[in-house]
């Protein structure tokens, strides 16, 4: 009994103390991601009201863990997870000698970033869907990586060598307004839209709630990166 007590009080002080480490390092870097969208953001706005006025560019403070960028019709909505996260034996960072060195540095905080249209906030639109364009894992010591789509998938994945720093955030979040723009909205197959209900019609009217998206039937790791 003595030793599984040892052995728990052992396993709190490792794990236990290395997660609250990791989330308290990802909280702050998403405040730092905060920063950099509203920078950003006021940027583009400033630019854009000297082009066309019509045309929003926003930044929304939600909570602690939640903030989106609205930039024409498209809602960027970034959300820090509050676990902390391992990866699966064949993920492809286990063959790094970064952790075969020290397995603790696999454990990590993450960043999700979901593409919205705008109009499905505007209208409260709660059957309408987001994309998941990236996310973002940061680890004990402050190295990341990027899993996403396109330019967000290839840039910034070195997660041996890269350290968080704020240009680096800005890029990550300009990567991830340029793809959206680039994956345009897609008119639903018309057999997804032959039949609707007398229910479903009537709050069209009132809230536009037949679902839309930019890609009905969208999955992270299977959509096409050619998309032109």
């Amino acid at each position: 009994m003595d030793n599984a007590k040892q052995l728990i009080l052992e396993t709190l002080k490792t794990k236990a103390c290395l997660k609250q480490d990791v989330f308290k390092k990802t909280k702050d870097l998403f405040q730092n991601f905060k920063l950099e969208a509203e920078k950003l953001a006021n940027e583009l706005s400033t630019e854009m009201n000297l082009a066309d006025k019509n045309v929003i560019v926003e930044f929304v403070n939600k909570d602690d863990y939640e903030f989106h960028i609205k930039f024409g019709g498209d809602i960027l909505v970034f959300f820090m997870h509050t676990n902390i996260f391992d990866f699966e034996k064949s993920h492809p960072i286990w063959k790094t000698s970064y952790l075969k060195d020290d397995e603790l540095r696999a454990y990590c905080g993450m960043i999700n970033v979901y593409n919205f249209l705008s109009d499905s906030f505007k209208y409260n639109r709660l059957n309408d869907v987001g994309y998941l364009v990236a996310r973002l894992f940061l680890n004990k010591d402050e190295h990341y990586f990027v899993e996403g789509k396109r330019q967000l998938g290839f840039l910034y994945n070195d997660f041996v060598n890269e350290i968080i720093n704020n240009d680096k955030i800005r890029n990550i979040i300009e990567s991830s307004i340029l793809y959206s723009m680039d994956f345009d909205l897609l008119t639903p197959h018309y057999d997804t839209m032959k039949t609707v209900s007398v229910n479903e019609i009537k709050e069209v009217t009132s809230a536009m709630s037949i679902k839309t998206g930019k890609r009905l039937g969208f999955k992270f790791q299977a959509d096409n990166d050619n998309i032109d």
